[in-house]
């Protein structure tokens, strides 16, 4: 150790603990909290309104009553909702007092809009007695009641919502205490939550995610406010580390034989840090980088020139009534038929009340096959004057594409390309629809956030309940460290601070 080092770590020494010891009084209160809130989002996630429970809410399709054709339904939207093909073009049936086929259409930038396919009318805002009435055909309860009508709640804050404000919260009346959140724009169920989930929440989501309605209203504070206390965090996690180091012995123990100098909860803090202070500090830092703090991990938008090219969107008119009506008996009977284009051919997918998947030739009626040539000529027009390097059927899960958390489609055609950012793209070989994407920046957010946060590899998830006991394990010592760094700040801030000494009093002696 060089002369001036040893001049300077005195201070060094004393600006390490004392930014460990205040940082950490807030910090330890946090990890706490983010510890035990996680673990219960292994079982309980956010609310949210499910495919299979919003088609299982739906009534069978009845293709006779809808004759407006969709190229009908596009006329009827304003012209700037028109001037591209939509995204999303979907038929269902929509319940309440105006019950009948219609047409859900997502367009181009996003807008919401639905069109009647019996008459063609675009229908006005949704009352707090249709929303009701739709409600009830939904949950099949007739005690449904309307509770009032609200741009956000707790469990309405995402802003993937934003178009379908404001809605109608309708309490069901269940034995489960459910609510569903009906769009006033447009009469969609768009999510429901049970008396259960709203609880665990609490305990779960909401603070993990500092999920607190009146923040996460206003996105950039609240990823400023998550941001900070994640660094913040950081900061008290590695001085916590070093301290650590520097104040436990291996080797020439201290004189009771122990490798820590501290007693009682101190000694607890100490031994549990060194411990699980390496998951603590990759947990905090994975999840900071979950925020993308100075944009890091911003992936490129997606062309909608070339993905309008794959498709052939609009390049044929789309048949209807389709070639032959698709048919079915309760469960198996179709709830939605939302159309696709692969390559300018015209599909139909149809699904059930189980959310099972049939795609057929809107003009044979028959069940739709894609080849391999198919896909693989098309696709060239996703990445332009870039080639496919690889193209592999995935018939199982694997690190980057899996279903932990999100459904994903297998097997599935994963395309490799010799672009700058190093796309995959992921084809479903029944439909030939782009199923997911990734380049080599989500790919490296899949190590530093999922694999390091989540521990979202494929030999703990596909292996449960493995996943859950490393899982416990290491969230009980993260826990414990954090609990003892609680009650030492509670102490330390509770200590009364030691009288003045009277003018001409002599010190008291120390005792040895």
């Amino acid at each position: 150790m060089t002369s001036a080092w040893r001049r300077a770590w005195p201070r060094i020494r004393h600006w390490l603990y004392w930014t460990h010891r205040w940082l950490g009084i807030g910090g330890c209160l946090l990890f706490v909290m983010w510890f035990v809130s996680g673990v219960v989002m292994m079982y309980v996630g956010y609310p949210n309104l499910t495919d299979e429970e919003r088609l299982a809410g739906l009534s069978p399709l009845r293709f006779d009553r809808g004759m407006v054709s969709p190229s009908a339904a596009l006329e009827a939207l304003p012209k700037e909702a028109n001037a591209q093909p939509p995204r999303r073009m979907v038929l269902e049936m929509q319940g309440g007092t105006v019950a009948g086929p219609v047409w859900r259409i997502v367009d181009a930038r996003g807008g919401r809009h639905t069109v009647s396919a019996r008459d063609g009318r675009v229908p006005g805002p949704v009352d707090a007695a249709q929303a009701e009435a739709i409600a009830r055909d939904f949950s099949g309860h007739a005690g449904a009641r309307w509770a009032e009508t609200l741009e956000r709640d707790q469990w309405t804050v995402p802003q993937g919502l934003n178009p379908l404000r404001p809605l109608h919260r309708i309490e069901v009346g269940d034995a489960a205490g459910t609510e569903l959140y009906v769009s006033q724009v447009n009469g969609e169920v768009v999510r429901d939550t049970t008396r259960s989930e709203r609880f665990w929440n609490w305990l779960g989501s909401v603070p993990h995610w500092i999920y607190f309605t009146p923040l996460r209203a206003d996105p950039p504070l609240w990823h400023d406010v998550v941001v900070w206390l994640s660094a913040a965090c950081i900061v008290s996690a590695v001085t916590g580390i070093v301290i650590g180091i520097l104040r436990v012995r291996l080797r020439r123990r201290f004189r009771n034989g122990a490798v820590t100098p501290y007693s009682g909860w101190m000694a607890w803090h100490h031994i549990a840090g060194l411990v699980g202070g390496f998951f603590v500090l990759t947990w905090i830092v994975s999840g900071w980088l979950s925020m993308n703090p100075n944009g890091w991990f911003q992936r490129g938008t997606g062309d909608a020139a070339a993905m309008a090219s794959y498709t052939g969107a609009g390049r044929s008119p789309f048949q209807w009534p389709p070639a032959s009506l698709p048919a079915g008996e309760g469960a198996d009977a179709p709830r939605e038929a939302a159309l696709l284009w692969f390559d300018g051919r015209p599909l139909l997918q149809l699904r059930d009340a189980k959310a099972r998947v049939r795609v057929i030739d809107a003009v044979t009626g028959e069940p739709a096959t894609v080849a391999k040539d198919d896909v693989l000529r098309a696709a060239a027009r996703l990445r332009p004057g870039s080639n496919i390097t690889e193209a592999v059927l995935q018939t199982r899960e694997d690190f980057h594409w899996y279903g932990h958390h999100r459904e994903r489609i297998v097997p599935v055609w994963r395309l490799q390309f010799d672009d700058p950012a190093r796309s995959w793209i992921y084809i479903d070989p029944s439909s030939g629809q782009v199923a997911g994407s990734s380049d080599a920046s989500s790919r490296l957010r899949r190590w530093l956030f999922n694999a390091a946060h989540s521990l979202d590899f494929p030999w703990l998830i596909q292996y449960r309940p493995a996943w859950d006991l490393v899982m416990w394990l290491l969230s009980i010592v993260g826990a414990v460290a954090s609990a003892s760094g609680v009650v030492i700040g509670w102490r330390r801030l509770r200590r009364k601070p030691k009288p003045a000494a009277e003018p001409g009093a002599q010190p008291a002696l120390r005792r040895s």
